[in-house]
């Protein structure tokens, strides 16, 4: 190997990666909120959920509002 790339290249390389792998994380992340569904039956399911949690909490004699 040349002395340049040596010097000059493979001391960067550690930090294009870390670069990179937060560019491709930024890049999922994002895509992921524009492409987000909107799920009315999961946000029912959840709602009962926290409705059983909300009755068993009372039960056991704490107020939750």
């Amino acid at each position: 190997m040349s002395l340049k790339v040596q010097e000059d290249i493979i001391p960067v390389i550690p930090f294009w990666a870390l670069v990179s792998l937060g560019s491709y994380l930024l890049f999922k992340l994002g895509w992921g909120v524009v492409t987000f569904n909107d799920v009315p039956q999961a946000h029912q399911e959840l709602m009962a959920e926290i409705e059983v949690a909300r009755k068993d909490l009372k039960s056991k004699g704490l107020e939750v509002e």
